[in-house]
């Protein structure tokens, strides 16, 4: 693959030039929130090569890695906890806690985006996020009493969350100014290794279900598997972690990687004079007044505005889901007698993040991309439909409401769970495939500075709808964790 300039991804000049500056003021005007405005002339983008996409794939991986093995981990924690009164609030102790961290610190990763280089930012929550996978397999080999293990797996992963926040946001924040294509393969990283997670589950599920009539002898035939089983996927996703500190060393020695986002690493390093003033305005990681900070916030709440309608339509999109799937999804049981539930609802889990993965890959196809703010949020709110259509499934209920329910096929419920699944990674890869796009999104109107802006301000939404969604399901007295529906 050449590695001419020629070949990569300009959505616009790496310097400032009279036709388009890129100067920013705390006195700009207010951008206008339509929309559509078709009025700006389009930025032209050219194919990004297929190692940075490779790359973003798995830095995607990566990204969601910590949450996924946690949530495979479970049936292991839960057997540590055996005979504790820590057993029985230990999934949503997590869930909370977890999800409470990682919403703080992408808040704190969004504002301070522009103040430190993404490629040590990166590199650095890796290693970390290593480290901590690692005290995890160091776990499985050490007798810890109920107490403090709950006590360090929750801290655990109260750290992995805010080392994962910061490494979310410089994924996107590089991403973005690769265009869409790198936005969408980092994306369907992300749904890859829920599918892998998931088809992690369906085996455990079977295996389960299967060794139901054998014998059991104390603790001793549950927990020896399942410490196994951790310490194999905790040592997996160490190396794995590991490797994906490589993957992003080998992508910053890219020349298509300083051409596009060489700028800004440059920009970020202290004592810096080269470059113009406005390359570093406000970038520098040290001696920062609080009249640059004041800018940097208004320029967030600035394009937090103008791209409104696109971070409506992510949180929703995972409001909508988060409300739904799994506090109802899971509490569907199986109209055929001869599936058993727990393993029917480990199926439900895979088939979701299978829809979740089409929905993403079918982004990179041009043919069935849209753009429109306003038809993505009219997608984004049509999602509510599936609510209804999954209480119309085959829900528990207590005995005395028990009663047929409309859709009596377990067929249905799963190609309404896949179609579920794929809406929502196909609505949100495009929100967050069209905030940052200087091409398809004119209300950036070109400024290049806008762009991991815009992405990182899109993450973050997707993040509060998540919040959203759990809150929701909270106060409607179902389990927002999927930790819960795990084999136990």
């Amino acid at each position: 693959m050449s590695s001419s300039p020629d070949a990569l991804y300009h959505a616009i000049p790496q310097a400032p030039v009279a036709s388009n500056p890129i100067r920013i003021s705390e006195h700009d005007p207010e951008p206008s929130i339509d929309l559509d405005d078709e009025d700006q002339a389009p930025v032209v983008s050219l194919p990004v090569d297929a190692r940075i996409r490779g790359v973003h794939f798995v830095l995607g991986c990566a990204v969601l890695l910590p949450w996924n093995a946690l949530i495979t981990a479970t049936p292991y924690f839960l057997s540590r906890l055996e005979n504790s009164p820590f057993r029985s609030t230990f999934s949503s102790y997590f869930s909370i806690t977890f999800t409470t961290a990682n919403f703080i610190c992408l808040a704190h990763a969004t504002v301070t985006s522009k103040q430190s280089s993404p490629s040590r930012q990166t590199i650095f929550s890796l290693l970390w996020l290593s480290a901590l996978c690692f005290l995890l397999t160091l776990s499985t080999l050490i007798e810890i009493s109920p107490g403090p293990f709950f006590a360090f797996v929750i801290l655990n992963g109260i750290v992995q969350a805010a080392f994962g926040s910061y490494l979310q946001t410089s994924v996107i924040a590089v991403a973005s100014l690769f265009g869409p294509t790198a936005v969408q393969a980092m994306l369907s990283g992300q749904a890859a290794v829920a599918v892998a997670v998931s088809t992690v589950q369906v085996l455990s599920a079977t295996a389960s279900v299967h060794g139901e009539d054998r014998p059991v002898d104390g603790l001793t035939r549950d927990k020896n598997p399942e410490e196994r089983a951790a310490f194999i996927f905790f040592g997996l996703s160490t190396i794995f972690l590991l490797v994906t500190v490589g993957a992003q060393w080998w992508l910053t020695r890219m020349p298509q990687y300083h051409a596009v986002a060489g700028s800004l690493e440059a920009a970020r390093k202290p004592g810096r004079s080269s470059g113009t003033d406005d390359e570093t305005r406000g970038l520098v990681s040290g001696g920062r007044s609080d009249h640059e900070t004041s800018i940097e916030k208004a320029r967030i709440i600035r394009v937090a505005k103008t791209n409104i309608v696109y971070e409506v339509a992510v949180a929703y999109v995972f409001m909508v889901t988060l409300a739904v799937f799994p506090p109802i999804t899971a509490s569907i049981q199986p109209t055929n007698p001869n599936l058993h539930p727990l393993l029917f609802t480990s199926i439900h889990f895979l088939i979701f993040g299978l829809g979740d993965f089409v929905g993403r890959y079918i982004c990179s196809f041009p043919q069935v991309l849209i753009w429109s703010a306003r038809k993505l949020l009219t997608l984004a709110l049509a999602r509510t439909l599936f609510v209804f259509l999954f209480l119309m499934c085959n829900i528990t209920r207590p005995a005395a409401e028990s009663s047929n329910p409309i859709i009596n096929s377990d067929f249905l419920f799963f190609l309404i769970l896949f179609a579920f699944g794929c809406s929502n990674g196909y609505v949100s890869s495009l929100c967050l495939m069209s905030a940052p796009s200087l091409e398809h999104n004119p209300r950036l109107k070109g400024k290049k500075e806008d762009v991991d802006v815009a992405a990182t301000v899109s993450q973050f939404c997707l993040i509060g709808g998540l919040m959203i969604g759990t809150i929701v399901a909270l106060l409607c007295q179902g389990d927002p964790s999927p930790l819960q529906a795990m084999p136990k």
